[in-house]
């Protein structure tokens, strides 16, 4: 069954883009990612890409990410992948642990906040 989920994928408001967690999910397959938290995370930055494009934006264009982990022991693994997704100057980060995701299996998700210029 399919749903209609009760929140927005991102949405605009002043000069600022919300997107809402992603996880590693695989939109064309509906599969999570393989490769552990680092190709989930890998997976994750496509997924945020293509969300910042509906706004004209990339990745270049956040200023604060929120990482959730399932286990701070994937950090090293998150890291590398995020890592090579930002330029600099690297958006300001927090992460933090919790004890579950959206799906059973997810290991990483990631929110942001981009800044679009004002039109």
């Amino acid at each position: 069954m399919n749903q209609k989920m009760p929140f927005s994928s991102s949405l605009k408001a002043g000069p600022f883009v919300f997107v809402s967690g992603k996880i590693g999910m695989n939109g064309e397959t509906g599969k999570l990612a393989e490769g552990g938290a680092r190709g989930q995370t890998f997976q994750i930055l496509k997924n945020l890409q293509a969300e910042l494009a509906r706004y004209g934006l990339d990745l270049k264009d956040v200023v604060k990410t929120t990482v959730f982990l399932t286990d701070m022991r994937f950090f090293e693994a998150m890291n590398e992948a995020y890592r090579s997704g930002f330029p600099e100057p690297l958006p300001a980060r927090s992460c933090v642990s919790v004890s579950g995701l959206p799906h059973p299996d997810a290991l990483v998700e990631i929110e942001l906040i981009a800044l679009a210029e004002e039109q």
